[in-house]
């Protein structure tokens, strides 16, 4: 479809598909190049380089006493900018906040928000500004014919379109926008390093992004942040134009306590001790006691964080801390800049400067010939008063008798317009002799400027070191130390949670149906706690929050929990089942608790058994991991602690007993294992004969045997009669105790010294 015009109603017809398209477009790049990005020329959006250009005209200069905000503002909406108002002046405070901005384009008095929250500026009947310092390098050459003028929305006075920026103001300040479809992340840079770089790149055309880099080592946050990027990822991001960084805090101890006196860039004191309280609360930082913002007027930036004790490893704390707090943060780079031919562009740093040089160029040109030219016309003026002056009496005669004196000056003398009205304007005490004089010292001096001036515009070379001068005139004059400093750092890591678990001594408790829970300390009467109904003690296990616990089901798995998540004893427990994934049919009949090197004796009940290690059966799957080969209609023992122990006691439910050395059983990571004791196949199939108990037992220990109610102690030299090799038949126990039900070891312990 077409478009079509009808002529008799004056409308036009469009599709609406083409309609939309085309309203799009135009409001996309309204956005794109009238608010979002930053002009590579002078470095702002349109609304900061309104608010500039207004101040200057109310003649807020850095001399000039301060004005409120709202007379700004106001300046900026009723003549330039006709927006919203809040928008306006958040933009406008947003340029007076040192912790934003490198180099701050406005100064305020009163309260223009904090690094904790930098929207809580006063409003603006309450605060009052005027252009800072800075403001200079935008603003000084700004009527000396460098930048064109346009008339603004109503048409009633001009703005420029651009600000003549003496130095890469795009870079200095940084800025962030997001447009339709792009967006722009231009990060401070420090002043001094980025005018060394414009020179070097005068210096040297063919200078690359690594050559400039040694000038511009990176961004340069207003806060005194370290940079922890490796050179060689700031060099890929700034040859690309895109990238990122990360900045980190500065820390120091003090009195035990740590003190971080720098935040990253645009990081707030209050939300990073929140994020530490929260973590204390739950309890997942517990070698901290506290932490407090100290922050005040005379230390901008301390926050405080105490650790447990001095045993504290402060790097590694600091470490979990900036992997899990805003302690350390990254930004991203993105050198999205509209250009010289106002199209968007993505710039690395060499076509970044290379580009604002050729913008500096065409602004020096443009203010010499504008010098030149007013050179010219004051020339010229002064060469109609000189002709005056060698000519004074008969000039006098023809402006007291002629009736058209300016008609006849012009004649008489072959003057213009312009000089026979400076001729005229001249007042009685200016035609004295010194008058005269200086005329003629002032036409010198403008001729030898002039000369110099078209010598410069002629000679690029002349022009290059002009703006060399230039550039290191207001670098000496606006330059500072750079603030944030390079760091060769490793990559922040969170605390694992083993690491955040304390080292506590802990007894493990778990049910004969599978409850668990943990109790502190190793002197806990497990059998005298309370139990769900119809439960009863299975086993326990004593170890320290940090080992490894294992728990061991009837079919030979193991499966590994984290001892400090465990539940208090002071309740009765939570469920295995929740946690792990035993198979159909399958309990839990025991665990065990200490290092990864420890070792454990596994037997099932069809007699056969091996040692293994903690570390060797552990697994995070919740599933298990199979350890033990169990025969069919057979079930896993009950792990059994090795630690110094030297033999292994081993009883069948027909009282039999057999005690040999540990060395005979093999050490293994899975499998089967070797013949504990001889049980008889038949019996074995059968059922009637099966081990109830294989425990390992030191010399010091005592083996207690219980058969039903009834049970006896056996000191280790009391169980020679009962040694033998390995997978032996046993000797049957006394008379009573044939009905073996358990077998369990008691340590004996050292008298105390006197």
């Amino acid at each position: 479809m077409t478009e079509i015009l009808d002529t008799a109603n004056g409308t036009e017809t469009v599709p609406l598909w083409q309609y939309t398209e085309k309203a799009y477009l135009d409001y996309s790049m309204y956005v794109i190049n009238d608010r979002a990005l930053p002009h590579v020329g002078d470095g702002l959006k349109p609304v900061q380089r309104r608010i500039v250009y207004a101040m200057s005209q109310l003649g807020l200069s850095p001399q000039a006493k301060f004005a409120k905000s709202a007379r700004t503002v106001g300046e900026v909406l009723g003549r330039f900018h006709p927006h919203g108002e809040s928008a306006c002046y958040e933009a406008m405070a947003l340029m007076a906040q040192p912790f934003s901005l490198r180099y701050p384009l406005v100064e305020g008095q009163g309260n223009w928000g904090s690094p904790d929250d930098p929207k809580s500026f006063a409003a603006q009947r309450y605060t009052e500004a005027r252009l800072s310092r800075y403001a200079e390098l935008l603003l000084s050459e700004v009527r000396q014919g460098t930048v064109d003028f346009t008339p603004n929305f109503d048409g009633t006075v001009d703005e420029p379109k651009l600000l003549p920026a003496r130095v890469p103001v795009v870079l200095l300040n940084g800025s962030t926008g997001i447009a339709v479809g792009m967006a722009t992340d231009v990060l401070p840079h420090n002043l001094r390093e980025v005018v060394d770089a414009c020179i070097r790149l005068l210096d040297e055309p063919n200078a690359t992004d690594r050559d400039l880099m040694e000038h511009v080592r990176g961004p340069d946050f207003p806060t005194r942040a370290l940079i922890i990027t490796p050179p060689e990822e700031l060099l890929a991001a700034y040859q690309s134009g895109r990238g990122s960084v990360r900045a980190r805090a500065r820390y120091a101890r003090e009195n035990g306590e740590i003190v971080v006196d720098a935040l990253p860039y645009q990081a707030s004191s209050s939300k990073i001790v929140e994020q530490i309280a929260q973590q204390m609360q739950n309890r997942s930082l517990p070698m901290v006691v506290d932490v407090r913002d100290e922050s005040d007027h005379e230390s901008p930036t301390r926050v405080v964080i105490v650790p447990r004790s001095n045993r504290v490893d402060v790097d590694r704390l600091m470490s979990h801390l900036f992997a899990s707090t805003d302690l350390e943060r990254s930004y991203r780079i993105n050198f999205n800049v509209i250009g010289l031919d106002q199209k968007p562009r993505v710039l690395g740093l060499k076509a970044l400067l290379a580009e604002w040089l050729a913008f500096r160029r065409n602004t020096v040109r443009r203010r010499l010939s504008f010098r030149r030219d007013q050179i010219d016309t004051r020339l010229h003026i002064v060469d109609g008063l000189l002709t005056a002056f060698f000519n004074l009496d008969e000039v006098i005669r023809i402006i007291r008798e002629e009736d058209d004196p300016a008609s006849e000056l012009m004649a008489r003398f072959e003057l213009t317009s312009e000089q026979t009205t400076a001729i005229l304007d001249l007042r009685l005490r200016q035609l004295a002799r010194l008058e005269e004089d200086a005329l003629v010292e002032e036409r010198i001096a403008l001729i030898e400027e002039r000369d110099e001036i078209t010598g410069i515009l002629d000679s690029s070379a002349r022009l290059k070191t002009l703006i060399k001068r230039e550039l290191a005139a207001d670098a000496e004059k606006f330059g500072d130390a750079r603030r944030s400093e390079f760091l060769a750092a490793e990559e922040a890591r969170q605390f694992a949670a083993e690491e955040l678990a304390t080292n506590e001594p802990i007894t493990v408790i778990l049910s004969e149906k599978g409850w668990v829970r943990s109790a502190k300390g190793h002197d806990i009467e497990a059998d005298t706690l309370s139990y769900r109904a119809g439960d009863t003690l299975c086993a326990t296990a004593r170890g320290r929050t940090n080992d490894t616990l294992l728990f061991f089901d009837s079919s030979g798995r193991s499966y590994a929990v984290a001892a400090h998540t465990l539940p208090s004893s002071r309740g009765q427990g939570e469920p295995l089942t929740g946690r792990l994934n035993p198979p159909q049919g399958a309990r839990f009949v025991g665990t065990a608790m200490g290092s990864a090197e420890d070792r454990i004796l596994l037997a099932s009940d069809a007699g056969y058994g091996f040692v293994g290690t903690i570390g060797a059966m552990t697994t995070k799957n919740r599933a298990g991991k199979r350890v033990l080969t169990v025969p069919k209609d057979s079930q896993l023992m009950p792990p059994s602690p090795i630690g110094a122990r030297s033999h292994v006691a081993a009883a069948t439910n027909r009282g039999r007993l057999l005690v040999f050395a540990i060395a005979e059983l093999p050490e293994l990571t899975r499998g089967k294992g070797n013949k504990v004791i001889n049980i008889p196949a038949p019996a074995l199939k059968a059922r009637e004969e099966f081990l109830v108990g294989i425990v390992a037992i030191g010399q010091r220990d005592h083996l207690i045997v219980r058969a039903g109610g009834r049970k006896m102690r056996l000191r280790f030299r009391d169980l020679e009669g009962y040694m033998a090799e390995r997978a032996r038949r046993g000797r049957l126990l006394p008379r009573g105790l044939q009905r073996v039900s358990a077998l369990e070891v008691e340590e004996r312990r050292r008298p105390a010294k006197s």
